[in-house]
């Protein structure tokens, strides 16, 4: 049975400072953990650490997050130790470490804060997506049901399910007339298992999209008139691989209690060159607020690199 993204992300205290997870293989990509995983539970290890060693603070909501994935983690338990970097009044920060085997292989920086009692400055700057966005569902309902409105769609037949296993647990409407512009992605998301997105969901859906690099990719080869190679099945050499480097993210609200069962992600690439590109992520919900901000850099990567023994890879 696939473990539920609840139990995808549990962790457990095993002193004040130090917490441990169990990453199942049905949320990897390949042998990786998939990498909104990986960010969700960080994010759960923040949220649990500021409920009990650090409850004193009542600063219960992360603001802030940042990222290295130094290494490849994978499939079975971590360890996260965690360092109380700045201790303050209206906000603070703390340090993670996540390590697997004896190595480090991600290390963040996490502020919290108590958002329900912010207060300040407030003011509308105007923004707006830049291309719109596209019509909203007309019927969530139905949408769930039938997995298609007038306007968007689920994504079917994903390449390599058997490889890219954490695409499965999510579904993906896309809009039924096409993405709006070819570096860009827009999608309404819902988990497979029905459950609603809790705050820890933002980590996930800040890293789970449709790849747009193999659109492009086959797009600029039909556009020169060459054909993309023959695809064999979803073995180890057909698939690429995309690595996040680095991951920040910038929580703009609080979600409810109970969570949502929708968030709508616009996902925009700017630069693509060497193997190395950038992501810029905007989550709103299901009434058209911001929820939150995410960027990205990630790497192109055969995807054997993903399933090398440790030593035969750099990553």
């Amino acid at each position: 049975m696939v473990p539920t993204f609840a139990k995808a992300t549990e962790v457990k205290a095993t002193s004040s400072h130090v917490y441990t997870a169990h990453f199942p293989t049905e949320w990897c990509i390949g042998s990786v953990t998939h990498g909104g995983v990986v960010t969700a539970t960080l994010l759960r290890v923040a949220a649990t650490h500021f409920s009990t060693t650090l409850a004193k603070q009542n600063q219960p909501h992360t603001i802030t997050l940042h990222a290295e994935f130094l290494r490849r983690t994978h499939a079975g338990p971590a360890t996260f130790t965690v360092t109380d970097k700045k201790l303050g009044r209206q906000m603070s920060t703390i340090h993670i470490s996540l390590t697997q085997d004896g190595r480090e292989e991600v290390v963040a920086y996490l502020t919290n804060t108590n958002m329900i009692g912010e207060s300040g400055l407030t003011l509308q700057t105007g923004w707006s997506p830049n291309p719109p966005l596209p019509a909203p569902p007309t019927d969530f309902a139905k949408l769930a049901a039938e997995g298609e409105d007038a306007n968007w769609v689920v994504l079917k037949d994903l390449p390599f399910p058997k490889l890219r296993k954490a695409v499965s647990r999510i579904k993906m409407h896309v809009p039924r007339n096409g993405q709006v512009q070819l570096n860009v992605i827009d999608e309404w998301v819902q988990f497979e298992s029905s459950e609603r997105f809790p705050m820890e969901g933002i980590g996930f859906v800040s890293d789970m999209w449709p790849q747009m690099m193999e659109g492009m990719v086959r797009r600029q080869q039909e556009a020169v008139g060459t054909k993309p190679p023959a695809k064999t099945g979803d073995g180890e050499s057909d698939w690429l691989w995309y690595p996040t480097l680095t991951l920040n993210l910038d929580i703009k609200k609080v979600l409810p209690p109970e969570g949502v069962e929708w968030l709508h992600v616009r996902v925009h690439s700017k630069h693509i060159k060497n193997g190395r590109y950038d992501y810029e992520v905007v989550i709103f919900d299901d009434t058209g607020d911001m929820v939150a901000l995410s960027h990205h850099v990630a790497m192109v990567m055969e995807g054997s690199r993903n399933t090398a023994k440790r030593g035969e890879s750099k990553i």
